[in-house]
């Protein structure tokens, strides 16, 4: 009895540590989080504020009036509006044909058999590790002489032909597919593009969704290759038009009308974000078995 009551209490301390130390996890977790998210809140509660509560020198989140005119003024700005069809003009065909070649890529890595597969994949695998940095220069020559440079076409033609990224994390989803779903292909006589449509795509598809998701994102929020190949207003995508807002409003103190151009920009990330965030941390849980 006496051990059995020294196991029941020994029981009950590793408990109550347990306990202690899951409490502490979570004030530190929360306290993470706030320090993270704060900014972002700042951000949106900017956008509402007068320029003199911004000016005033005291650190205030909550407005006081409230000013809800800096988001209609930011969406008659005609470069703002252009800037997010521009971007949607790269979107579209990025992701459906870019999303289309890296699945198919993604296939042959993945379930068929030639010479100098794994070299090639490797090889592809490797361009991941070769920074923007480093060929932002040639590339701006290589455009500039066919001419490109000024359109939406050096950040359309190249990621046509697909995405590494994609490619390597479709490529693990594949995988867990059976190969035995190729040989039953091929008894039935289907050839290896009817197999990719008709069999290894349809399984494909929710990792294919949370890729293009992550793509979107990607393409959303880029600003390095528009600010270099794109010059005129007429050209320049979302990013760069924030930047220019960033340009020329902040000499005028209106940092409300900058933080509403942010809010409304980061908003389709953020909702895409938070309705796939379960599918995506599941397909990049997924894309690491073998």
């Amino acid at each position: 009895m006496a051990g059995k009551d020294r196991d029941v209490l020994s029981s009950e301390v590793v408990s109550k540590k347990d306990r202690t130390i899951n409490v502490v996890v979570f004030i530190l977790l929360a306290l993470g989080a706030v320090i993270m998210v704060f900014p972002l809140i700042y951000m949106v509660m900017t956008s509402f504020m007068t320029k003199n509560q911004i000016l005033s020198g005291q650190l205030r989140v909550i407005p006081n009036p409230w000013v809800f005119g800096k988001y209609a003024e930011v969406l008659s700005k005609g470069n703002f509006v252009s800037g997010v069809l521009n971007t949607i003009k790269v979107e579209v065909p990025v992701l459906l044909i870019g999303g289309f070649t890296s699945s198919l890529a993604a296939f042959a890595f993945g379930k068929l058999n030639f010479r100098g597969k794994n070299a090639i994949f490797m090889a592809l695998l490797a361009t991941i590790m070769i920074p923007f940095a480093v060929i932002m220069i040639p590339q701006y020559v290589m455009f500039t002489k066919m001419r490109w440079t000024d359109t939406l076409l050096p950040l359309i033609i190249p990621a046509c032909f697909g995405n590494v990224s994609m490619i390597f994390f479709l490529r693990q989803n594949l995988g867990s597919v059976p190969n035995d779903l190729m040989d039953a292909a091929k008894l039935d006589g289907c050839s290896y593009f009817r197999t990719f449509i008709q069999i290894f795509f349809p399984l494909m598809k929710g990792a294919v969704g949370t890729q293009l998701t992550l793509w979107f994102m990607g393409i959303w929020n880029d600003y390095l290759a528009p600010v270099i190949f794109l010059r005129s207003e007429a050209s320049w995508t979302l990013q760069v038009v924030i930047r220019s807002f960033n340009a020329y409003y902040a000499i005028q103190s209106d940092y409300a009308l900058i933080m509403a151009a942010s809010v409304i920009a980061m908003l389709p990330t953020v909702i895409l974000f938070f309705c796939f965030q379960r599918v995506i941390i599941e397909s990049v849980a997924i894309s690491g078995i073998k």
